[in-house]
């Protein structure tokens, strides 16, 4: 067996008993932590191609937006194909709201930043919501903290590359780095808890 130990972060949720890990659990933790790490690193390379006007901001975009329909890729073997295209519909939301907000920020649209952060919140709601409806080891009140706290971070990612604040901007992306993984960590906990025969090896 693996000696593993995922890092949970300072979230609340813990594995309620110590499990072993066998190569099947790693590998969906691998998976869904090589996910999350995509989602961030590809984010981070999208807002930098909008707000400083790069010409691969087209193929950046649609490698970012691929990221929806890997995740989608994961769940549904668990979930089936409708619950996993659900989630992926949720998470290109997520990601297609935020190229709005990184725009409106860098053209100074003060009303269209409002309104796309207004929508990116809401999306993280329903997002944490839905997290919370198909797994009932997956807690709504956490999955929305997790989320708020992603979306403050990545906001301040934003603004610090418009502002041309580089070294902070680069010290946010570091704060963003960890706190996504450990989102990658409570679902790989809820996934095994939900489904244990499906790792008994």
């Amino acid at each position: 067996m693996y000696t593993y130990f995922p890092i949970y972060s300072n979230y609340a949720f813990r594995q309620p008993h110590q499990w072993e890990w066998t190569p099947s659990k790693v590998e969906l933790n691998r998976k869904l932590r090589a996910l999350w790490e995509q989602h961030v690193y590809w984010t981070r390379l999208t807002i930098n191609s909008i707000v400083d006007g790069l010409k691969d901001e087209k193929e950046t975009t649609e490698r970012l937006l691929r990221n929806a329909d890997d995740f989608a890729a994961v769940l549904a073997p668990f979930y089936g194909p409708a619950v996993a295209t659900e989630f992926a519909k949720l998470m290109r939301g997520h990601l297609t709201i935020a190229a709005e907000l990184v725009k409106a920020l860098k053209a100074g649209n003060s009303k269209a930043a409002a309104d796309a952060q207004k929508r990116w919140y809401e999306n993280a709601d329903a997002i944490a919501d839905f997290l919370a409806r198909i797994n009932p080891y997956w807690s709504k009140a956490e999955w929305r903290q997790m989320l708020h706290e992603h979306l403050r971070l990545l906001t301040n990612e934003v603004a610090t590359r418009i502002a041309g604040n580089y070294a902070e901007n680069i010290a946010s992306n570091d704060q963003i780095e960890p706190q996504a993984l450990g989102m990658a960590d409570v679902m790989t906990s809820g996934i095994i808890q939900q489904f244990p025969s499906k790792f008994l090896s």
